[in-house]
């Protein structure tokens, strides 16, 4: 056994294996294994190489991008920019809680086109639909993460601790998902985000590196990576509340909050002291962004179950 098939992070005890979600592990797992899938991870991931290498990777426009996605976004729900004047103009980590996989559609839609995001999100959840897997591949801007999810995580557990329904599944997800240990992808996507926050572009990601539950808070403690990126590279960390994308519908009133950026120290390599201190920094600017006391508003939802399974 490889060391990476023996990887298998803790299960995340908040995970409840409702068959809502154990049919949604069934539905990533055979993402996982669709050839077309695998290829836009495949290409995207040569687009990385490109990068990495100084070698100019395929990409729209930044200003159309962003014309496009305003356009689609406003078509569907109103949207309220809050503290504009911390709004980021130079090579950054843009980054923000996360409530929905509308999320970067919504930050890309709304942010300037310079600099020029490079969205880091999972896999799956990114080439999962026909009209993602268009717009990404005419838009270009995406760094792929392939890992498991925290359900299916909980679902080995629970097959390893005697769920003998759920072992066919817990093999499958062995077997067909990567589990994110691979050491070599890691390094390739490290050595693209230098390269591309060197040459002035920027990288847009969720800390919490899953779905919240809640408005108005995030899952801690956030991922490292967040800092690390941008210690590495010596750029800022801009936080961005995202409020009301939990549950969407028609014309619903969308927020993005912007913050005062968080400066990090320039060190190639990190600290353990630094990294801790620059986590805490960044929490505590998204807890003084976030809503205390978040009330969805009254009055009818229209489309709801349909756009929330649009950006699903």
């Amino acid at each position: 056994m490889t060391d990476e098939t023996a990887f298998q992070p803790a299960a995340d005890p908040e995970v409840v294996l409702t068959p809502p979600v154990i049919e949604r592990v069934r539905q990533g797992v055979a993402i996982a294994q669709q050839p077309v899938v695998r290829q836009c991870i495949a290409h995207d991931l040569a687009e990385l190489s490109a990068i990495a290498q100084g070698t100019a990777d395929q990409r729209v426009s930044g200003r159309f991008r962003r014309w496009a996605l305003r356009r689609l976004i406003k078509s569907l729900f109103r949207v309220r920019i809050e503290q504009p004047e911390h709004i980021p103009t130079g090579p950054n980590v843009l980054t923000a809680n996360h409530l929905s996989h509308l999320d970067p559609f919504l930050m890309l839609a709304f942010c300037p086109p310079h600099p020029y995001y490079y969205i880091l999100g999972d896999a799956r959840t990114l080439y999962n639909k026909r009209w993602k897997r268009w717009l990404i591949d005419w838009a270009g801007g995406v760094i792929p993460l392939e890992r498991w999810w925290k359900e299916e995580i909980a679902v080995m557990v629970a097959a390893d601790n005697g769920r003998d329904d759920l072992k066919p599944l817990a093999t499958q997800i062995r077997d067909h998902v990567p589990n994110g240990s691979s050491i070599q992808q890691m390094r390739q996507i490290d050595q693209a985000v230098q390269a591309l926050l060197k040459r002035g572009d920027g990288l847009m990601l969720f800390p919490e590196g899953r779905l919240g539950e809640n408005e108005g808070r995030m899952h801690l403690p956030l991922k490292r990576g967040t800092v690390l990126y941008a210690m590495r590279s010596g750029v800022p960390i801009h936080p961005v509340a995202i409020i009301g994308t939990k549950t969407l519908y028609f014309r619903k009133r969308l927020t993005l909050r912007f913050g005062p950026p968080v400066h990090v120290p320039h060190q190639s390599r990190p600290k353990r002291v630094a990294i801790d201190r620059a986590l805490a920094d960044l929490e505590q600017a998204f807890q003084d962004l976030l809503p205390p006391n978040y009330q969805e508003p009254d009055g009818p939802k229209f489309f709801s179950n349909w756009l929330n399974h649009l950006f699903w």
